[in-house]
C-alpha cells in the first residue's frame, strides 16, 4: 500500500511539472491579436503589399504586463527578425530593444569584419581601422575615394589602416561586379595593383559608363585590369586565366558579410566599428576618424586650416 501512495504522488508530481511546464512554453496570439498586430506594423513602417509579415507564438518577458513577440518580415530572399512587447490586455504594442551595456558595440562590430588577405593602405600596426564596402560603378563611392585618396591617406596614413571590401550593386551598375572580381585578381599578385585599379576605376567611371552596351563595359574593365598589370609587371597568363575564371565566391562572401553588418547601400564604412554611410565632406570624415584615434589612445594629425578659418592675408 504504502508503494501504491509513492507511485500515485510520484504521477501527480509529475502531472504538476507538465502543467508547470505548459503554462511556460509559447502561446499562439488569437487569430485577432494577430492581424492587429500585423496592421499595426505594416502601417508603421509602410511596408509594401508583397512583404511578409509573420507574427510568431506569444513568449513570457521580463517585463511586468507585457508579453515577448518575435514579427518576422520577409522581403524576396530577405528576412529580418524585430522584436517587440504585448501587453497583457492585447491594446499596446511596444518596440522592444534590449542593450547590453557589459559588451562594447563597436568592438562587437569589428568581430564580425574580416579583412585577412585585403589590399591595405595605411599603417598595418594601427590602431584605427576604417574598413570601407565599396562598388566600383557608385559614383558616391567614386567621390568617397578621391577624397580618401590621396588627402585623408596623406593625414591619417601613419595613424590608421584603410581596407576596402566588395559590395557591387549588380542589378544597377552592370559592371561593378566584373571590376570587383578583375581587382581581386590584381589583389592576388600586388598590393600596389589592386590600388592603381581601384584609383582608376574610381577617378574614370564616365569613360566605362560611356561604352555602347555592357559587353563593351566589361571589355573596358578587363583591358583597365590587364594594363594596371602591364604597369606592375605581374603574371599575365596567371592574370588571365584569373578574368577568364570570373570567381565569384569572395564578392559574394564579402557581400554576405556587408547584409550581417546591415550594409545596403555603398559607400558604408565602419571606423573601428562605427558606421558611416555616403561620402561625406571631408571636415566630417576628419571628425569621425579623430574621434576613433582618441578613443583608441592616438593623439589625432594637425589638420590644414580650411579656406574660411584661414588666416587673412596681410594687407
Amino acid at each position: 500500500m504504502l508503494r501504491r501512495l509513492r507511485v500515485t504522488l510520484l504521477r501527480r508530481s509529475l502531472l504538476f511539472l507538465l502543467l508547470i511546464c505548459l503554462g511556460c512554453s509559447a502561446q499562439s496570439a488569437s487569430p485577432e491579436l494577430t492581424r492587429r498586430i500585423e496592421r499595426h506594423v505594416r502601417a508603421y513602417y509602410s511596408l509594401p503589399a508583397d512583404v511578409q509579415v509573420l507574427v510568431a507564438p506569444l513568449q513570457p518577458s521580463e517585463f511586468t504586463g507585457y508579453d515577448a513577440v518575435v514579427v518576422t518580415i520577409t522581403n524576396g530572399a530577405k528576412s529580418q527578425n524585430y522584436d517587440f512587447l504585448v501587453s497583457k490586455d492585447g491594446k499596446t504594442l511596444a518596440r522592444m530593444t534590449k542593450l547590453d551595456l557589459s559588451t562594447d558595440p563597436y568592438a562587437e562590430v569589428m568581430k564580425k569584419l574580416s579583412w585577412q588577405g585585403r589590399p591595405t593602405r595605411g599603417n598595418k600596426d594601427a590602431k584605427v581601422v576604417a574598413v570601407n564596402f565599396d562598388d566600383f560603378q557608385c559614383p558616391y563611392c567614386s567621390r568617397l575615394h578621391q577624397t580618401l585618396f590621396p588627402q585623408i591617406l596623406n593625414e591619417y596614413g601613419d595613424r590608421v589602416l584603410f581596407v576596402y571590401k566588395d559590395y557591387p550593386l549588380e542589378e544597377i551598375h552592370p559592371w561593378a561586379t566584373r571590376a570587383a572580381i578583375d581587382a581581386n585578381c590584381l589583389a592576388g599578385q600586388s598590393n600596389d595593383a589592386y590600388w592603381g585599379f581601384a584609383d582608376f576605376m574610381h577617378g574614370n567611371q564616365h569613360e566605362l559608363n560611356s561604352e555602347k552596351g555592357r559587353d563593351a563595359q566589361l571589355a573596358k574593365v578587363d583591358q583597365a585590369t590587364l594594363l594596371e598589370a602591364q604597369k606592375r609587371n605581374l603574371d599575365l597568363a596567371r592574370l588571365q586565366s584569373c578574368i577568364k575564371a570570373q570567381d565569384d565566391g569572395q564578392v559574394k562572401a564579402s557581400i554576405r558579410e556587408g547584409d550581417a553588418l546591415g550594409v545596403n547601400a555603398t559607400p558604408a564604412m565602419f571606423v573601428n566599428g562605427f558606421k558611416v554611410d555616403g561620402a561625406l565632406p571631408i571636415e566630417e570624415l576628419r571628425s569621425i576618424l579623430d574621434r576613433a584615434l582618441v578613443d583608441a589612445g592616438v593623439q589625432p594629425p594637425k589638420h590644414p586650416a580650411s579656406p574660411a578659418t584661414a588666416a587673412p592675408a596681410a594687407r
